[in-house]
């Protein structure tokens, strides 16, 4: 099993963080990973992307050109990454902001209504989580229930009180996700 992901948007989307929490929890049931950030000196409000690899096997660079999977939270990051998502692959994005939808046939293409369900939840800071719970859903990379630890070693300990929290943001993700 070998996964090469891109997660893009603006900073101050959880980007870096959907990446982080989704790479150690990888760590955490044995895969091989790679977290490569990338995002401008701007930051909240900025661009920003992470490559993350999760696989079986050894990684041996963490240069990644074409994507299995992309998730694409802004319409910058759709003009920028879609055309490199692998023949067969699959991008995932949020309609909100969006003006122009991925118009790719040769992928599959899923959307993650998060912000909005943000607003209904009544919590923007559970986006990325939400994102993270529709990915999981179309891409099992990893096992969920282990999610919890992985979000135990992302977040600072003053934070750990918003783990169940961020659990069930993950469970709504997977149940909003919906194929375009």
């Amino acid at each position: 099993m070998k996964e090469e992901l891109i997660v893009a948007g603006f900073g101050g989307q959880g980007v870096l963080s959907l990446g982080k929490i989704l790479a150690y929890s990888a760590v955490l049931q044995g895969k091989e990973v790679s977290w490569f950030p990338s995002y401008g000196p701007e930051m909240r409000g900025g661009t920003a992307n992470v490559t993350v690899i999760i696989d079986d096997r050894k990684i041996s660079s963490p240069i990644v050109h074409s994507f299995d999977t992309a998730i694409l939270l802004n319409q910058q990051s759709i003009d920028k990454f879609e055309s490199a998502v692998k023949v067969g692959g699959v991008l995932i994005y949020d309609s909100n902001g969006v003006t122009s939808p991925p118009t790719r046939t040769d992928i599959t293409v899923y959307e993650v209504s998060a912000a909005a369900k943000s607003v209904e939840i009544g919590n923007s800071r559970y986006f990325n989580m939400l994102i993270l719970g529709g990915y999981l859903k179309v891409k099992p990379v990893i096992d969920v229930k282990g999610l919890e630890q992985g979000l135990k070693n992302s977040l600072p300990e003053r934070a750990h009180h918003t783990i169940p929290a961020n659990m069930d943001a993950i469970d709504t993700g997977m149940k909003i996700i919906k194929k375009m």
